[in-house]
């Protein structure tokens, strides 16, 4: 006869998993002797064994039950019926892990694979990932707002890239998102911005999506809030046949 630990060790589990079972009805529990001790038989050693491996098989504990009293036929067919529906959430984890695996990657389960390729070459170029992440958005909203005019964009967006002067630029400006807004390098900075525009005659009305993407520019650092600022009171002074700012 065993006590309660020496037959949990018999098994190879701990004395907490037998009393488990015994409060689920897996495994029987004994009376106790006259010594106040519980024994075991060799029967409750083999059925907890028996328990302990369809356990680790992956039968569920509401199943095992079943299983151990069941005729070879039943049995067999039980082990079928349960493998098929381990099989089923084999797959169902495999689409999930899919799913998260395109999560790190966040960009890829809301844009197309040519956005994706530019954001991608953003990175390669060595822009910052604050302000890749920030294209991404402004993507984003394109998608929903202008889905039409994505595919221009996109050819536009990797032309500017080709461009080495435009490249400049663009670093320069993912480079002073740090800067304090009053740091003179901003003032270079913005006459080359400012005669970028003059030269590529940049529209100076907004789309929705792209008065979006400039507030969310503008919330992200001060020193681009003080360049988007500058640009738009440059771009009214042009527009503008007196010269003077009409906003003043």
């Amino acid at each position: 006869m065993l006590t309660i630990g020496q037959l949990a060790a018999t098994a190879g589990v701990t004395v907490r998993a037998v009393r488990h079972y015994h409060h689920i009805g897996l495994l029987p529990e004994p009376e106790r002797d006259a010594s106040g001790y519980r024994r075991y038989s060799a029967q409750a050693a083999v059925d907890l064994i028996r328990i302990k491996t369809l356990a680790d098989a992956g039968v569920p504990l509401a199943r095992v039950d079943a299983l151990l009293h069941a005729e070879p036929a039943e049995f067999a067919d039980g082990i079928t019926e349960i493998d098929a529906e381990l099989r089923r959430k084999i797959d169902r984890l495999t689409e999930t892990r899919h799913r998260i695996a395109e999560l790190t990657g966040g960009e890829r389960l809301v844009l197309p694979p040519g956005v994706v390729a530019l954001l991608e070459r953003m990175r390669g170029l060595g822009v910052s990932e604050q302000r890749v992440l920030l294209e991404r958005d402004a993507w984003i909203l394109m998608q929903a707002l202008e889905p039409r005019a994505m595919p221009e964009r996109l050819r536009d967006k990797n032309a500017a890239f080709d461009d080495p002067e435009t490249l400049r630029i663009y670093l320069a400006c993912d480079q002073a998102v740090g800067w304090d807004p009053r740091d003179p390098r901003l003032d270079r900075l913005i006459e080359d911005l400012d005669a970028w525009e003059i030269e590529h005659e940049r529209d100076g009305g907004r789309t929705g999506h792209r008065e979006l993407v400039v507030s969310r520019i503008s919330e992200s650092s001060p020193a681009w809030r003080r360049i988007v600022g500058e640009l738009a009171r440059r771009a009214r002074l042009r527009q503008c046949p007196s010269g003077s700012d009409p906003i003043r």
